[in-house]
């Protein structure tokens, strides 16, 4: 092996729980090093990925599906024995929030077989969405196997979580994962000490095989338009389609903000200022499957009403 190992972490956690939010600042406390970001999206089109470019950043965006899925496997594998050459200090992975790890130690063999190089891999960081992670657990197995593969776990948003669904989201960890470390998280802000450790002291599942499949893959959607709308409009669509998906987010022009970052999860819809685009785009990750194509045109019409494409 040459050159010195890089710390590898892998972030996961299901959609919306705010892997990106920490990520950004994660890259501007390690402002001066040498860092990769491996970014993993479902849709076809990176959000996340503008979200998180940076010059001085090295990334690669693995997108249409789940990097642990034998559909993408192999471009993680390639991904991660490509970057071993660079010789950064850092290699951060986000996954998809669909993404089941259950599988990664695997995968990292894998690319040390392909580059002849070992990553010093740090352990897998689990983002615990504090408000609707109850929810996603009872329905999802995804959830459940993020959070069981992890050495570190992270709930998220606990400004907006009161104290009970605090106690309720800390007792269902620990019953998950006995040993993984917790932390709390609020827009970012957290106890980073964690980077001066090896969470991998943490490890409580072994290697099996990943819950993501070519069959069990969510129904993603590509949606433009252009021109301006009124907010208001478009939180009434927002609104109206958010139980029929898992997650919606992207960059819209707005009549009142102009281009302003959209993201949606359960209940909550969060604006944030952009810098602007060709066309507003959003994506949409299907909880109907194929059936939340009719409602997002009948939505769209009755709520906005301009003209836009949507494409898988």
């Amino acid at each position: 092996m040459q050159g010195r190992e890089t710390k590898l972490y892998v972030l996961t956690g299901f959609l919306g729980s705010g892997k990106t939010t920490v990520l950004l600042e994660l890259l501007k406390r390690l402002e001066g090093h040498r860092i990769g970001v491996i970014q993993n999206e479902f849709g076809k089109i990176g959000i996340d990925g503008v979200i998180l470019r940076n010059d001085d950043i090295q990334m690669v965006e693995i997108n249409r599906g789940s990097i642990f899925c034998s559909c993408l496997k192999l471009n993680f594998v390639n991904a991660l024995a490509e970057m071993a050459k660079q010789d950064f200090e850092y290699l951060f992975v986000e996954s998809s929030g669909w993404g089941d790890p259950s599988n990664v130690e695997e995968i990292l063999e894998a690319a040390k077989v392909v580059s002849g190089r070992e990553y010093d891999f740090r352990g897998v960081i689990c983002f615990v969405d504090a408000v609707n992670f109850m929810e996603e657990v009872k329905d999802e197995e995804t959830a459940f196997r993020q959070l069981k593969h992890c050495n570190l776990a992270v709930m998220t948003k606990t400004d907006l979580a009161d104290e009970e669904q605090m106690t309720a989201v800390r007792e269902k960890i620990r019953e998950i994962n006995p040993v993984c470390e917790i932390l709390t998280s609020k827009m970012g802000e957290m106890d980073y000490s964690f980077m001066k450790k090896d969470l991998m002291v943490y490890r409580w599942a072994e290697s099996e095989e990943t819950t993501n499949s070519v069959e069990t893959k969510p129904k993603s959607l590509f949606m433009e338009y252009e021109g301006q709308i009124e907010k208001e409009k478009l939180d009434r669509f927002l609104r109206a389609i958010a139980p029929d998906v898992h997650r919606i987010k992207g960059f819209c022009n707005l009549s009142e903000h102009g281009w302003t970052q959209v993201d949606v999860v359960g209940s909550l819809i969060d604006y944030k200022k952009s810098e602007p685009f060709e066309k507003s785009q959003l994506v949409f990750i299907s909880k109907t499957g194929p059936a939340v194509i009719k409602r997002i045109f009948s939505e769209w019409e009755a709520c906005v009403g301009s003209e836009m494409k949507l494409r898988n």
